[in-house]
């Protein structure tokens, strides 16, 4: 039986950032048009917090029963290390996704934007089929466009649309960088995992790519949130205080182009989620100190 300790390190702490920013960042956007809602702000970001952890449960779950998990570099997995059975496994990720979306059925009811329940169902089918059902498209290289997606639009303009009831241009341009910055947690994990991944026939876009791309691949995705900042400063002179992150990207960056492999990249990834959440609360400042 898994120990409390090993129930969290498989919750994955290291991603709770992917959960925190988009709604720190979506909560800035709608400040900048004098529309923050702490209610729908904090069940904004139980919906966040419910997904992440339900997903990487439903990871582990899924990857576990495969055999995928096996042999890993990085940090344990419940059902890989025979720590937790499958199906408790399956019963956490189901319990946390049910909670994210109960917090998210009570955001709608906040917010009075009942619409949006559809983009929520489709956000619990691609948390399951990420690595579930006959054919997981995180199999197939096409994690990181999932991630962009619901960590960037969906999750940012979605906290703004529910606090303000308006999607605006700063929010737009914020949640690409959100997102970006999203999918480059996503890569650095896919980095290290690349010859685990390729032996057990997990394709994601870093295996499809190979090692060399993937690098150049992360640091695009690092570096294009620092431009976004010039870009919303334009509007939004603070916005600039999201070149912060650069301060904890530098080192990650140093590791992942100067060749770092195997568990020498685990930092890369927490040093990035860590970039991430820097960047979405200084961005966050930035807009909600615009004027007019």
């Amino acid at each position: 039986m898994a120990t409390v300790a090993e129930w969290v390190e498989g919750a994955r702490p290291r991603t709770l950032p992917n959960a925190i920013a988009p709604v720190v960042a979506g909560t800035g956007a709608a400040a900048s048009g004098d529309a923050v809602s702490p209610v729908a702000a904090v069940l904004a970001l139980l919906v966040a917090v419910g997904m992440v952890v339900g997903v990487n449960f439903a990871n582990d779950y899924s990857d576990g029963v495969r055999g995928t998990d096996d042999e890993r570099v990085g940090p344990m997995r419940l059902v890989g290390s025979r720590a937790a059975t499958p199906g408790a496994v399956r019963k956490a990720a189901f319990v946390s996704l049910g909670i994210g979306a109960l917090a998210g059925i009570a955001l709608l009811a906040v917010s009075g934007a009942w619409w949006l329940l559809l983009v929520g169902l489709i956000c619990l089918a691609g948390a399951w089929f990420y690595t579930g059902g006959s054919s997981p498209y995180g199999y197939r290289g096409m994690g990181e466009i999932a991630v962009f997606l619901f960590f960037g639009p969906v999750a940012v303009l979605g906290t703004e649309y529910t606090q303000s009831g308006r999607v605006s241009g700063l929010g737009i341009g914020t949640s690409i960088g959100i997102g970006l910055l999203s999918c480059a947690v996503l890569v650095a994990n896919n980095l290290r995992d690349v010859p685990s991944d390729a032996l057990v026939g997990k394709r994601t876009l870093a295996v499809l790519l190979g090692e060399r791309d993937t690098r150049v691949l992360y640091a695009a995705l690092v570096v294009i949130p620092l431009g976004m900042s010039l870009v919303l400063s334009l509007r939004a002179p603070w916005a600039l205080l999201g070149l912060l992150a650069l301060v904890v990207l530098i080192p990650a960056l140093r590791r992942v182009l100067g060749g770092a492999r195997g568990t020498s990249l685990i930092p890369v990834l927490r040093d990035t989620g860590v970039a991430l959440l820097v960047w979405a609360v200084g961005t966050a400042i930035g807009l909600a100190l615009v004027v007019g």
